[in-house]
């Protein structure tokens, strides 16, 4: 039986106009090598709006499992080669129908002719291939209306492409190609999903973790990088800021413990974000919040909190409801670690009624009382440690501003 030799990659509508387009094909093709790397015999070549991969004896399941998480792929199918005369072609067609995961009932070919020269017209060769498939498959018949299976055939100039399914890829923009910007990222399920539709509008993303070592344990710190590990297969190598924000968070609570606490904590957290983001060429923070989930997260939360950065601040999950953000992070694989019971900082020193409506000059006047404040925030910028997450394992190094 024949094995898919090549796959035919595609890319999206939206990377294919103006004048990124090939910027957009760039960065794709650059992520496709780079997600092939495990498979050194394959080779790549492009035309416009597609790139073909040549399996040269890969495995094809192996692979199409890597090339469903390139962001900016929007399908892509396993395809059988053929020399360009008509018997070959039958017989790679008979091969695509009967390779179906279902036996189908009805089907139909349609051929495109990019090679002018070949001496069969598409409608000539839709007859020739689709009445050998009927001859050589007894009970099958043609629909051209609604088929089970379309035998697709593209005949270039020195070779026949037979394919009949269609992949759904990642879909989305490249990844970059909308910028970098900095992903607060906790244990819970939220921020890991928000990061990853960040990543597939063209957001490349380094992440910031708030630890309060020794209030929250070393296995809380190990949780987000797991949950991040889950984000390379989409992004390649991805920085992870551990930021320590013990002193900063209990400075805050000795000097209030009102229900404004919240309020303040999370503004302390966007300001060494944004002071992070600026050191590292981002351009905007993201972050996993949804309206109305926790009292950070009404409107009048998030418009006080948000105004402690000029930086925007981008929520993919703003108007989406938990079940959603849910089926998101199974679909990713970050779930199961997320509901994991590790406690994080978000959870110390909560007050026993926390402000759903803060006011900002109030919050404001709070923080000019807190004169070591800045110091504070700055100092924890300085002892932020950072490491690369890989899909491999991970590399530390440490940041010195």
């Amino acid at each position: 039986m024949m094995k898919p030799d090549v796959i035919v990659l595609r890319f999206g509508e939206l990377t294919l106009k103006g004048k990124n387009r090939h910027r957009f094909e760039k960065t794709i093709f650059d992520q496709v090598v780079r997600v092939m790397q495990p498979f050194p015999t394959v080779s790549l070549s492009k035309e416009y709006g597609r790139v073909y991969l040549r399996l040269n004896g890969e495995p094809y399941a192996a692979i199409a499992d890597r090339l469903k998480k390139v962001l900016g792929l929007s399908s892509f199918s396993p395809a059988y080669t053929a020399p360009l005369d008509v018997d070959s072609i039958r017989t790679a067609a008979v091969q695509a129908v009967q390779s179906a995961q279902t036996a189908p009932h009805t089907f139909k070919v349609s051929v495109r002719r990019v090679n002018k020269s070949f001496p069969h017209d598409s409608q000539e060769m839709n007859q020739l291939v689709g009445g050998h498939v009927l001859r050589a498959i007894p009970g099958l018949k043609v629909d051209v209306s609604r088929p089970d299976i379309e035998v697709k055939i593209e005949l270039r100039e020195e070779r026949a492409l037979i394919f009949s399914q269609v992949v759904e890829g990642a879909g989305g923009f490249p990844l970059g190609s909308n910028g970098k910007a900095m992903l607060m990222l906790s244990g819970g399920i939220d921020s890991p999903v928000a990061g990853f539709l960040a990543m597939r509008q063209g957001v490349q993303l380094e992440a910031v973790h708030f630890h309060s070592y020794p209030y929250t344990s070393e296995r809380s710190q190990q949780k987000v990088k797991d949950l991040l590990a889950k984000l390379t297969p989409y992004a390649g190598d991805i920085k992870l800021h551990m930021v320590p924000f013990t002193g900063v968070q209990t400075k805050i609570h000795q000097a209030y413990r009102d229900n404004l606490l919240i309020t303040l904590l999370r503004r302390a957290m966007f300001r060494i974000t944004e002071k992070l983001a600026e050191a590292h060429n981002a351009s905007a923070i993201v972050t996993g919040e949804s309206l109305g989930q926790v009292a950070s997260q009404t409107l009048s939360s998030m418009n006080v909190i948000g105004r402690a950065v000029e930086l925007p601040v981008l929520q993919p999950l703003i108007c989406m409801e938990k079940q959603q953000i849910i089926r998101i992070a199974e679909s990713i694989d970050t779930f199961k670690i997320s509901i994991l019971p590790h406690e994080d900082c978000c959870t110390l020193f909560l007050p026993p009624s926390p402000s759903t409506n803060p006011n900002l000059r109030v919050v404001e006047k709070i923080e000019r009382s807190m004169d070591w404040l800045d110091e504070e925030l700055n100092e924890a910028v300085r002892q932020t440690e950072s490491l690369w997450i890989k899909a491999e394992g991970e590399q530390l190094f440490t940041n010195f501003f």
